[in-house]
């Protein structure tokens, strides 16, 4: 764990570099309010040179043999789990959130993720059909070329990495932005590159803001396709931003999901895993269930049994091997997330848990932390159940039949996650295909499986990232027909 004040730095065409406008942003610790790195503030001169050194590198990797690019990523991805305990605890310290969440999810997942992708580079497959004039058609799918590749600040590196991958396994050189909030675990991806030897070029890493660097870099003409995730405001932007130059976009934006519970669920299991998806990472995944909707003749007992869970949740010290929550991201967005348990009240809610800061003491004292908050009797309709909130608020709210159940779980102008609980198989298939959500957990969250699409719809996304989605987003298809 870092103790003195960090300064990072881009790192492009295989080496660590200031950035050109030599200015700096401050990097807080949201454990304690502190500053404890500055990231470089790049603008369109430093994206410009990151671009470059992609398109310098671009035809030497599009050329190499895909068993090649498959040894470089799983050499990337040991060299990360061999300093995993590394990784996690700067990722605690850059996010906020508990050590052992980033020592046992994050960063194996991002393990994983190259480890897949290089499996993918090897077997990746086109398509080929036989003719009704004597022709053989076949499909070429061949790199796009550079691609900007753009990961929030909740999941730096295992987000990061879940673009990265498929972008390296299909042969195209990669311009990566992590968020200037959470910086430093994509920073010190630098010195894996390094250390696996991947051609310089390859991939580079350049940080900065939204509006100064992210926005260069989408807009650069030499820049062939954007894959982002993060906000839908932003994401709006970008697409904006790119109409004219017809970029290939993928969009994972926001969420507001929900959890359906039926009378006939698995009731301890279904409570537990509730809880785990309402409030991991202080509620801070676009995948989070924050509105729990649940049959009204079981909402007594559910409601019992949620919050006394709820209550032995622990708010703490991320460095803490106890804590279950840590710290919100920010200041900034510690407020916002109290502005909408204010709108709460206003709205008519009954506040049933949490509701205020959690004032802790030593070094944490002055930490973004928030206690877990559910509220009930609020309208399905209501802001507080409409709007991405990102944070430790939940609400639980009763529905009478499955055609209730639907028409509130699909209210909101977001789609991109549901978790159903039922023991019900023909109600868990109906219910599942009239969800309007890119993706469906029946009696789970967070089943993670590489092979399978992800993303939304509505207002949560644009294209599908994972497996064979990925990896067809960062090519082009080329029909060739052979006449004989």
């Amino acid at each position: 764990m870092r103790d003195s004040l960090l300064r990072l730095t881009n790192f492009i065409a295989g080496d660590y570099c200031a950035p050109a406008t030599k200015a700096y942003l401050p990097v807080y610790e949201p454990a304690t309010g502190k500053i404890y790195a500055e990231v470089p503030d790049s603008d369109a001169v430093d994206v410009d040179s990151a671009v470059t050194a992609a398109g310098a590198a671009q035809s030497n990797w599009s050329n190499t043999a895909p068993s090649v690019r498959a040894i470089l990523l799983r050499r990337i991805a040991d060299l990360i789990e061999s300093r995993l305990d590394a990784f996690a605890e700067e990722e605690s310290r850059d996010t906020g959130k508990p050590v052992k969440l980033a020592r046992n999810v994050d960063i194996p997942r991002a393990v994983a993720n190259f480890r897949f992708f290089a499996a993918m580079a090897e077997t990746f497959t086109s398509e080929s059909h036989h003719g009704e004039a004597a022709t053989l058609n076949y499909t070429l799918r061949q790199p796009l070329g550079s691609v900007a590749c753009i990961s929030p600040w909740n999941l730096p590196l295992y987000l990061l990495s879940w673009k990265i991958a498929p972008a390296l396994a299909a042969g195209n050189c990669v311009i990566a932005k992590p968020s200037e909030i959470t910086p430093v675990s994509a920073w010190l991806l630098g010195e894996i590159i390094q250390e696996a030897q991947l051609p310089a070029g390859v991939l580079n890493l350049i940080h900065g803001s939204g509006p100064r660097c992210g926005a260069a870099l989408v807009a650069h003409s030499r820049v062939k396709a954007v894959s982002f995730t993060g906000s839908t405001a932003t994401g709006g932007a970008i697409a904006a931003a790119t109409a004219t130059q017809f970029k290939k976009l993928s969009l994972e934006m926001g969420g507001k999901n929900a959890t359906v519970v039926f009378a006939d669920c698995d009731f301890e299991r279904c409570v537990n895993e509730a809880v785990r998806a309402a409030f991991t990472n202080q509620g801070q995944v676009c995948l989070c269930g924050s509105r729990i909707l649940v049959e009204r003749s079981i909402m007594p007992r559910f409601r019992e049994a949620f919050l006394d869970a709820v209550g032995n949740l622990i708010v703490g010290d991320p460095r803490e091997a106890n804590s279950d929550l840590g710290a919100l991201v920010s200041a900034a967005h510690l407020a916002k997330v109290q502005s909408f348990i204010e709108l709460a009240h206003e709205e008519g809610g009954r506040l049933l848990a949490g509701g205020q800061r959690v004032q802790l003491e030593g070094r944490c004292k002055d930490g973004y932390f928030l206690a877990p908050t559910v509220f009930d009797q609020l309208d399905a309709y209501c802001r507080v159940n409409q709007e991405e909130i990102f944070g430790p608020v939940v609400t639980l709210t009763p529905f009478d039949n499955e055609t209730q159940a639907l028409a509130f779980a699909n209210s909101t102008a977001y789609g991109l996650a549901c978790s159903v609980w039922t023991a019900d198989l023909g109600r868990a298939h109906r219910f599942a295909a009239a969800l309007e959500s890119g993706i469906v957990w029946i009696n789970c969250w967070m089943a993670r499986d590489l092979r399978t699409p992800f993303g939304g719809v509505k207002q949560s996304g644009l294209g599908r990232e994972g497996g064979v989605d990925a990896m067809r987003f960062f090519t082009e298809a080329k029909n060739v027909a052979l006449a004989w």
